[in-house]
C-alpha cells in the first residue's frame, strides 16, 4: 500500500465489480471480423505501415497470413521482429504509427486497416508446440542484461537466439519491467505481462535473477568484468518532483506508484480511492492515472496541464479515453502550492493560469484553486540516483542537458563492451516497442562485436 495515501477510504465497489472494469480495453475480433479486415489489406510492395513499425514487422506480410488462415504463421512473423508482440498490440499507439501510415487512412476512406487488432487476433490465437525459434549453437559467451523489463529481455532473447548464454538482473520481484507495472491495467489485463515473459523465457539460455539493484548490490564493474558484455535496459525508476512545499504530505503520491500498486492488487476493493482527484501531466501515463482512479470509483478526476491541448504527449487515441471515462481535462494551469487542511493531508492545489506570450509560457496572474482529495503527479521520470553510482558507472557519458545514458548509433556507450538501449536512453518516445527495438539492435551489436574479438583473438594466437 502506498503509505502517503493511506488514509484515504478503501473503493466502495467490490473486487468483482471493479475487476470487470478492467478487461480489455477494445474486444478481441472474432476470426470472421479478422477475416473481412484482413481482406481489406491491399498488400502493399512497399509497404508504409512497415517503414512506421519501429520493430519492422513485415505488417503486409502477417496480414496476408491472417487472410490465408495461417494464424501461427502470421503471430511467428510478428514474433520475429517483436517477441512482445502480444502486449504491443494491446499498448502500442497504432494509431501514430503504422495505422497512420496505412494507405486507407486518406481523406476518401479516413479508415485504416485495423493493424494493432489484426497483430492481436495472430498472437493470441496462435498455436505453438514448443518455442517457434531455435538458439544457435552455443558461442560459450554470456551476457549480463541489467532489467528485465522489454528493452533488457528483448535484447536477452535475440542473445538467446544467437547462441549466448544470458544472466538477467531484475530488482524486483518480478520481470516484465513497465508491462507488469507501468501499464494500465484496462490494457494488459490479468496475467498476461507474466504469461508474455514465461513464453520469452522458453527458448533457454536465459537466467533471470531478481533482487539484484543496481548500485547498491550490484555493480557495473563486476559485470563488465565477469560477463563478455554488459547491457543495460534500467528504464526510468525515479519521479520527478513538482519542487512545491507540502509535497510529501499524505495524499500525494507519484502516478507510477499507484499504478504498479493497482497493478499488482489482489483485492481491488483495498485499493485507496479518493472522492476527487487531480492528476498532474500531459502523457500517456497521466492518461492511465486519471482513467483507472475513475474505474475505481473517484467521484471527480481532473486532469491538469500547463499548455493547451495541442501540446500534450498523450496521443488523440488517450485523450478520448479519458473523456469516455468523464475525466475533466483543464489546460493552461501551472502548478502553484499544494494546499493541505488542518491536519496536514492534502486538501487540493492552486494554479496559476497561463498562456503563450511570444513563444514562451508565462503566468497570467489569475489563480485557480481545484479541491480534492489526492493529488497524482505524472510529469515524467528520471535516473534512479542509486543505478549509476559506482565508479565505472559514473564513467557512462550522459547526453546533453539530460541524465539520460549517451550511446552511438549501436547502442554502444562510452565504455567498451557496454551497451544500452530503452528508456534510460534519449533516442525515442518512451514507448514499449522502441524499447524493444533497442534490445533487439543492441543484441546484434553485441553479438557482431564478441564475434569480431573472438576471431580477432584466436587469429592472434594463431
Amino acid at each position: 500500500m502506498i503509505e502517503s495515501l493511506q488514509h484515504l477510504p478503501p473503493a466502495t465497489a467490490t473486487h468483482a465489480t471493479l475487476a470487470d472494469r478492467f478487461t480489455d480495453l477494445a474486444p478481441p475480433l472474432t476470426a470472421r471480423q479478422a477475416a473481412i479486415e484482413s481482406a481489406r489489406c491491399l498488400y502493399c510492395y512497399d509497404a508504409p505501415c512497415t517503414r512506421a513499425c519501429p520493430t519492422g514487422i513485415d505488417v503486409a506480410s502477417f496480414i496476408r497470413n491472417i487472410h490465408d488462415q495461417n494464424v501461427t504463421g502470421a503471430a511467428i512473423g510478428i514474433l520475429k521482429q517483436n517477441i512482445f508482440g502480444g502486449a504491443c498490440s494491446r499498448v502500442c499507439p497504432t494509431e501514430i504509427l503504422c495505422e497512420d501510415a496505412c494507405v486507407r487512412n486518406n481523406d476518401a476512406e479516413g479508415q485504416p486497416v485495423k493493424i494493432g487488432l489484426l497483430q492481436r487476433h495472430a498472437i493470441d490465437n496462435a498455436h505453438f508446440d514448443s518455442h517457434p525459434f531455435q538458439r544457435a549453437p552455443g558461442t560459450g559467451k554470456t551476457v549480463a542484461v541489467v532489467g528485465a523489463g522489454p528493452a533488457g529481455l528483448a535484447c536477452a532473447h535475440r542473445l538467446a537466439m544467437l547462441g549466448h548464454d544470458v544472466v538477467v538482473f531484475e530488482a524486483r520481484e518480478k520481470s516484465g519491467g513497465l508491462n507488469e507495472y507501468g501499464i494500465a491495467k484496462y490494457k494488459l489485463p490479468g496475467d498476461f505481462a507474466q504469461r508474455e515473459v514465461d513464453f520469452l523465457l522458453s527458448i533457454g539460455g536465459i537466467e533471470v535473477r531478481h533482487g539484484h539493484i543496481l548500485g547498491v548490490n550490484l555493480h557495473l564493474q563486476d559485470l563488465h568484468t565477469r560477463y563478455d558484455a554488459v547491457f543495460l535496459g534500467i528504464g526510468l525508476g525515479a519521479s520527478r518532483r513538482l519542487g512545491l512545499t507540502g509535497e510529501d504530505a499524505p495524499g500525494l503520491s507519484a502516478a507510477v506508484d499507484y499504478i504498479s500498486t493497482l497493478r499488482q492488487a489482489q483485492d481491488l476493493a483495498a485499493l485507496p480511492v479518493p472522492r476527487r482527484a487531480i492528476v498532474i501531466g500531459a502523457g500517456n501515463t497521466a492518461i492511465d492515472m486519471a482513467v483507472q482512479i475513475k474505474r475505481l470509483g473517484a467521484e471527480e478526476v481532473t486532469l491538469v496541464y500547463r499548455r493547451g491541448v495541442e501540446a500534450m504527449s498523450a496521443t488523440g487515441h488517450e485523450i478520448e479515453i479519458a473523456k469516455q471515462n468523464f475525466v475533466h481535462m483543464r489546460t493552461w494551469a501551472a502548478p502553484l502550492e499544494v494546499l493541505l487542511d488542518a491536519a496536514g493531508k492534502v486538501r487540493g492545489m492552486r494554479f496559476e493560469e497561463t498562456r503563450m506570450e511570444a513563444g514562451r509560457l508565462v503566468g497570467t496572474g489569475a489563480i485557480v484553486e481545484i479541491a480534492a482529495d489526492a493529488v497524482f503527479k505524472a510529469i515524467g521520470q528520471g535516473m534512479d540516483g542509486d543505478s549509476l553510482d559506482d565508479p565505472l558507472a559514473r564513467e557512462l557519458e550522459r547526453d546533453a542537458g539530460s541524465d539520460k545514458i549517451h550511446v552511438d548509433s549501436f547502442f554502444r556507450t562510452a565504455l567498451p563492451g557496454v551497451y544500452a538501449g530503452g528508456d534510460c536512453i534519449a533516442p525515442g518516445q518512451d514507448l514499449t516497442v522502441q524499447a524493444v527495438q533497442h534490445g533487439k539492435m543492441a543484441a546484434l551489436a553485441i553479438h557482431g562485436d564478441i564475434q569480431s574479438i573472438s576471431s580477432t583473438s584466436f587469429a592472434a594466437g594463431a
